[in-house]
C-alpha cells in the first residue's frame, strides 16, 4: 500500500526545482506539518507531507509501535516508505537526486533509516535517534545528514542526536550537527537551518536556485 501524504505544489506555479518530504512524529499527523511549507520561502519547491502507515487508538499515528523492544512494525513502515519515496519521481518529475527527506522526532529515526539507503539530495533528522548503528560498507556513498535537537529535550535526549552524530561520521557520512536551547519542538531557527541546508544540497545536485 502507499503512503496517504499532503502535497503542496510550489508557489511560482512553475514545475519544482526540488522536493522537501517532511516525515511527522510519534502520534502525529500530515495535517501538523502542513504549516511549515509557507515558513520555509522556498516558491519553486514542491512539498509533500505522508502519514504513517499505523493508526493510534487515541488518534494520531506512528511509523511503528515505540514501546516494543524491537520496534515492532518497522520493517514494513522501512520497506513502504521507500518505495514511496522511489515513485516521486513518477508523480513529480522530481529524481530522487533532488529530493530532501525530512522527520521530525519518530519521522526524525525513520529518516535517518531509509535516508541513508537512498541517492537523496539531502536528510534532515529533527530531535530524533537512530534505531541501530549501522554497519560499515565498503565504497557506499551517502547523502549529507543535517542533524539538529534540543538540549532540554525531555523526550529524546540529546545524546541520542550525538551518538547518531558519532555512528554517522564513523562510516563517512558528512554530518551537520546543530543543538539548540530547546525543548522536544521545531523552532523557526531550526527551520532556517533546514531551509539553508536544503537549497546547499539540491544546488550541488546541479540545481541553481
Amino acid at each position: 500500500m502507499s503512503l496517504q501524504f499532503i502535497s503542496i505544489p510550489p508557489a511560482n506555479s512553475q514545475p519544482p526545482v526540488g522536493l522537501i518530504v517532511c516525515l511527522h512524529g510519534f502520534s502525529g499527523n500530515s495535517r501538523q506539518l502542513t504549516p511549515y511549507a509557507s515558513m520555509f520561502n522556498l516558491p519553486e519547491y514542491q512539498f509533500l507531507f505522508p502519514d504513517a502507515p499505523y493508526s493510534l487508538s487515541y488518534g494520531g499515528r506512528m511509523w511503528y509501535k515505540l514501546q516494543s523492544y524491537d520496534y515492532q512494525g518497522l520493517a514494513a513502515t522501512r520497506q513502504q516508505l521507500t518505495d514511496w519515496l522511489k515513485s516521486l519521481e513518477s508523480r513529480t518529475g522530481v529524481p530522487l537526486s533532488r529530493t530532501v527527506l525530512s522527520g521530525f522526532s519518530q519521522g526524525g529515526a525513520m529518516t535517518l533509516d531509509v535516508g541513508l539507503t537512498l541517492p537523496l539530495a539531502g536528510v534532515v533528522c529533527m530531535s530524533g535517534y537512530l534505531h541501530f548503528k549501522p554497519e560499515p560498507t565498503t565504497g557506499k556513498s551517502y547523502s549529507p545528514v543535517l542533524i539538529v535537537h534540543g538540549r532540554q529535550d525531555s523526550m529524546v535526549p540529546v545524546s541520542a542526536a550525538q551518538s547518531a552524530r558519532d555512528n554517522l561520521k564513523a562510516l563517512g557520512v558528512d554530518v551537520k550537527y546543530q543543538e539548540f536551547d530547546m525543548g522536544h519542538v521545531v523552532i523557526p531557527e531550526v527551520l532556517a537551518l533546514m531551509r539553508s541546508f536544503a537549497i546547499d544540497t539540491i544546488q550541488a545536485s546541479g540545481v541553481k536556485r
